[in-house]
């Protein structure tokens, strides 16, 4: 998974930069405006550890971000699941709600806050939250019939056992929907140390934009992509472990 990842993501990332390259060389632009290779590897090098560090500070508050939304989003989908008035207010709210722009609210959030490490964990949280959201109350409001019909003709359905076996069901589109949150987390966390931040890889990056510094943008998204595509194979790793347990000793009981 972690090798499957990183391979990815180097296509993906190698792919764009040969067509800067070739912007380049074809449109004979100069190396202000886009830098050579050579350019490219000798930023890469110089500054790795020090991205490294900045990524490492990044991805640490976009997990405790992530981990908040995720629990947010399970409270609030286990509520929505129940097909009664306050379960379809729920549902209503949480669609309503994600039509407000995070990233246009991400200034307010300073202005009272300030630049530390709350805000950037707020923003984080709060785009990572919505799309979490809908999905697990997708997951969680979707009856897994022929589960379930055994539990209730006998008597023993419980809320808690409704939501064990639509987890379980659903493990894999969870894992899914986790794993991708963490590219909206890290996303989420960037933007905020990018708009009024004093620390993290989002605020290197705006440095760098400062000093029309392309090959050093270059170098941070190098180490970005890296960094969370080791993540997200952790992540995607951690599920399948999860469901194997799961499944052998017997599923939800």
């Amino acid at each position: 998974m972690f090798l499957r990842r990183i391979y990815q993501f180097l296509m993906i990332y190698f792919i764009g930069l040969g067509v800067l390259l070739l912007l380049k060389y074809g449109l004979n632009l100069s190396n202000y405006v886009i830098p050579g290779l050579s350019e490219i590897y000798s930023t890469g090098t110089t500054e790795f550890a020090r991205y490294f560090n900045d990524v490492v500070n990044t991805l640490s508050v976009a997990i405790i971000g992530q981990i908040v939304a995720v629990c947010m989003a399970l409270f609030v989908g286990i509520i929505g699941r129940q097909a009664t008035w306050f379960g379809s207010f729920v549902k209503v709210a949480a669609y309503n709600i994600q039509a407000y722009p995070i990233v246009a609210l991400a200034p307010i959030i300073f202005i009272l806050l300030g630049d530390g490490f709350i805000s950037r964990l707020l923003i984080a949280a709060m785009i990572c939250y919505f799309p979490l959201l809908l999905s697990i109350i997708g997951i969680m409001s979707e009856p897994i019939t022929d589960v379930e019909h055994f539990y209730n003709v006998t008597g023993k359905m419980r809320w808690q056992l409704e939501v064990k076996i639509r987890s379980f069901e659903n493990l894999n589109k969870l894992t899914t929907v986790i794993t991708g949150s963490a590219t909206l987390a890290m996303a989420g966390t960037i933007v905020a140390e990018f708009i009024a931040a004093n620390a993290g890889i989002g605020y290197s990056i705006r440095i760098a934009l400062y000093q029309s510094s392309l090959s050093k943008i270059l170098a941070a998204l190098f180490v970005i992509g890296i960094t969370l595509s080791v993540y997200q194979g952790l992540l995607e790793w951690s599920g399948a472990v999860i469901k194997k347990g799961w499944a052998s000793s017997g599923g939800p009981t």
